[in-house]
C-alpha cells in the first residue's frame, strides 16, 4: 500500500530521533510539545508501527524507527536540495531580461551598446534576445515573452505599454530596379506619395492591426483603399517579393540595407510622417531590470557615436 506521508512529520520525527527527547526537539523545532507529540503519534498511527520508545526516564527509537531514519533523512536532504535548486531558479528569472525584436536594431551599432552599458550596472543579469515574427507587432509584449521589446510605432493597444524613442527616420519606398520611379527619380530625390496611390504595395499581416496601417500610409491617402500586391512577414519575404516585382513598401531609412541587396533601390518619400523606433514594455510590468535596461537604451542612443537623438 502506497502512503503519502508529509514532510513536516518526517522533519518533526528525525528532529526526535536526533534529540532524544520531546521537549529539545519541540524547542528546535520552534513547536509546542504537546503538538509534537500529537504529530509523531499520527505518524505512528499512519505507518502502524511504532517509532519511539517513551517512559518517564527516556526516549529511544524502536526497530521500526531505527530503520525509518535514513530514509527520512534522504527524503529531508533531496527535498532540500530541490527547494534549493527552484530558489536559484526563482532567483535566475527575476535575474533575466528578455528583449524582443522583430528585425535587428541596427542603427550604428545601438543593441551592443545597450548591452554593454546594461551588464555594468548589472553584472548579475542576463539578457536573452527573443526574434519574434512581423505578425506581433508588439515583439512578445503582448504574450508577455518579451520584457521590454524594439518596436515601431504605433502599437496595438498602446496605452498599454510605456516607451521611449530610440530613433526617428524619413520612411523611404523600397522599388524593384527596373520600376520607373526607380528610373525617373534620380538617386537622393524625393518621390511625392501622391506618385505611389495606385501602385501595389507589400503589406505586413493583417495581425499586425495599426501598425500594418501605418506602413501603407493610410493616413495619407485620403481615403483611398490601397492596392495590396503581397503579405510579407520578414525581411527575406520583403526582399523577395520586391525583386519579383509583386509591389512597392515604404520602410525606414535605417532599414534600407537590409533589402537592397541588389535588384532593389529606394528612394525618399514627400508627403508623409517620419517613422518612429522605440523600446518600449508594459506600464504594468516595469521591473528594476526593465528601468536599468530603458536607461541603458536612452544613453546609447544619445551616445555621439549613435547619430540618434536622446529619447
Amino acid at each position: 500500500m502506497v502512503m503519502d506521508v508529509h514532510g513536516r512529520d518526517l522533519r518533526y520525527f528525525v528532529a526526535v530521533a536526533e534529540e532524544l527527547h520531546f521537549t529539545r526537539a519541540a524547542e528546535r523545532l520552534f513547536v509546542s510539545q504537546p503538538a509534537l507529540s500529537k504529530q509523531i503519534r499520527a505518524l505512528e498511527k499512519q505507518l502502524g508501527a511504532a517509532l519511539f520508545v517513551r517512559d518517564r526516564t527516556r526516549v529511544a527509537l524502536t526497530p521500526a524507527g531505527t530503520a525509518l531514519l535514513p530514509y527520512a533523512r534522504r527524503v529531508l536532504a533531496d527535498w532540500d536540495e530541490g527547494w534549493a535548486a527552484v530558489e536559484r531558479a526563482k532567483a535566475a528569472q527575476r535575474a533575466t531580461l528578455v528583449v524582443g525584436m522583430s528585425t535587428s536594431p541596427g542603427r550604428g551599432g545601438l543593441l551592443p551598446a545597450v548591452r554593454s552599458r546594461f551588464t555594468a550596472a548589472h553584472p548579475e543579469a542576463e539578457l536573452r534576445l527573443r526574434q519574434v515574427g512581423w505578425a506581433d507587432p508588439t515583439a512578445g509584449l503582448a504574450d508577455g515573452g518579451s520584457d521590454v521589446a524594439f518596436v515601431w510605432l504605433p502599437l496595438p493597444d498602446q496605452e498599454r505599454y510605456a516607451y521611449q524613442v530610440v530613433a526617428e527616420e524619413p520612411r523611404l519606398v523600397a522599388l524593384p530596379d527596373g520600376h520607373r520611379l526607380a528610373r525617373d527619380v534620380p538617386p537622393g530625390a524625393a518621390v511625392d506619395f501622391a506618385e505611389l496611390l495606385d501602385e501595389p504595395f507589400l503589406a505586413l499581416p493583417a495581425a499586425a492591426g495599426p501598425l500594418r496601417d501605418y506602413w501603407l500610409a493610410l493616413d495619407a491617402r485620403g481615403g483611398r483603399p490601397p492596392r495590396i500586391g503581397a503579405e510579407v512577414a520578414s525581411t527575406e519575404e520583403t526582399y523577395e517579393a520586391l525583386v519579383a516585382g509583386l509591389g512597392v513598401v515604404l520602410l525606414a531609412a535605417g532599414n534600407a540595407p537590409l533589402v537592397t541587396l541588389g535588384g532593389v533601390t529606394t528612394r525618399p518619400v514627400r508627403g508623409i510622417t517620419p517613422s518612429r523606433f522605440a523600446l518600449a514594455w508594459p506600464r504594468a510590468a516595469a521591473g528594476p531590470l526593465t528601468a536599468a535596461y530603458a536607461t541603458a537604451c536612452r544613453q546609447a542612443a544619445a551616445r555621439p557615436s549613435s547619430g540618434q537623438p536622446a529619447a
